[in-house]
């Protein structure tokens, strides 16, 4: 019987879970849907490197969405439970509320792993990946850079400028402005150009028709201008491609940047403050699945609506107060841990209240 009904709360988790979850990555999904279809339509991007983006913008949606996606699950089984008299039986079976949310705790941790995983490692990487896949596009085709009617600029230092296409197939024209060599300016202007590519040694380039090439020396009295039939210049992407993480202060850089500031340093107690969040937001997702359940008894509102609807006002007064938690920090009313942990500190005390509340029903 024990664990019938701990595999039926289970089963009845897991449904307003995907559904909250899917309907959460979809709304944030949303904001990035348009630039995908222009990808897609505007520029001949394939499906599957659209496939590939999106896949590596999840991790950073999951990180968002698995924390209000358990508490809308826990609130909106729980309140079915309340609502259908379920409960009632339960407990007149001589279950205690304790023993009611095994469950519900089970649950709860398997999503904190996930998220966890996802903040430490998959987030991360998916950020560092998907740069990496958006610039093995721009070398794939360059036409992603060279947009007509504005100035692009592929590569730091190169400012390239194509007309509107003057026959209705190819751009006429083109202005480029070389800079990547501060002691060496040039302006290359021609009449057409066409792509070369060379993707094994990371290197593209533009190879321009009928054009002429002008150059100031050192001597701004002096002037040369080149002409040219064919001139190929060549854009390396290999030092653009060669990506890492941005580097974080250590632990001991920033205790040592506070103690010589005094720990006045706002900045270094923001990024102090960082690092207790590492933990202290995946165990959030602890608190908010098992706070779902005392919640969801007492709402008078079933169903994943009303579930959907109180659990988002739970969310935003979380992180109203990990902003509030930041402020106390810069203005030195709390330590970075207090500040950092304020929020999770509040959940434990409201859960604990609602908890001894419904107790006593």
């Amino acid at each position: 019987m024990s664990k019938i009904l701990d595999r039926y709360i289970f089963v009845e988790l897991l449904s307003p879970f995907l559904v909250s979850l899917s309907a959460l990555c979809f709304i944030i999904f949303t904001k990035e849907m348009l630039r995908l279809v222009e990808l897609l339509v505007s520029k001949g991007i394939g499906i599957l490197p659209v496939l590939k983006i999106i896949a590596h913008l999840m991790p950073s949606f999951l990180v968002l969405t698995l924390p209000i996606a358990c508490l809308i699950a826990s609130i909106t089984t729980f309140s079915q439970l309340s609502y259908d008299k379920e409960l009632v039986a339960i407990r007149s079976a001589g279950w205690s509320l304790l023993r009611i949310s095994r469950p519900v705790v089970f649950f709860s941790c398997l999503v904190f792993v996930l998220t966890l995983f996802l903040s430490q490692w998959g987030q991360p990487w998916s950020n560092i990946s998907l740069k990496k896949l958006a610039l093995s596009l721009i070398q794939n085709q360059l036409t992603l850079a060279l947009e007509t009617g504005v100035f692009n600029e592929p590569i730091p230092g190169l400012m390239v400028y194509v007309p509107g296409p003057a026959d209705g197939e190819k751009p006429r024209g083109i202005f480029i402005s070389d800079q990547r060599n501060p002691e060496n300016p040039f302006i290359i202007t021609a009449e057409t150009f066409h792509i070369l590519k060379d993707p094994q040694h990371n290197k593209l380039g533009i190879r321009l028709l009928k054009g002429t090439i002008h150059q100031t020396p050192n001597d701004v009295d002096q002037h040369h201008q080149v002409t040219f039939s064919v001139y190929d210049l060549k854009i390396d992407l290999s030092r653009t491609l060669n990506i890492s993480s941005p580097q974080r202060p250590s632990y001991e850089e920033i205790h040592r940047k506070l103690n010589q500031t005094g720990w006045k340093d706002t900045g270094a107690l923001r990024r102090l403050m960082e690092y207790y969040k590492d933990l202290g937001f995946p165990i959030a997702v602890l608190l908010l699945g098992v706070l779902g359940l005392p919640v969801g008894m007492v709402s008078q509102r079933p169903g994943r609506i009303g579930g959907f609807a109180i659990g988002i006002l739970i969310m935003v007064s979380y992180y109203l107060l990990n902003v509030l938690g930041e402020f106390f920090v810069t203005t030195l009313v709390l330590h970075p841990f207090a500040g950092a942990w304020l929020p999770n500190g509040i959940l434990l005390a409201t859960t604990i209240i609602l908890f001894y509340r419904v107790s006593r029903y």
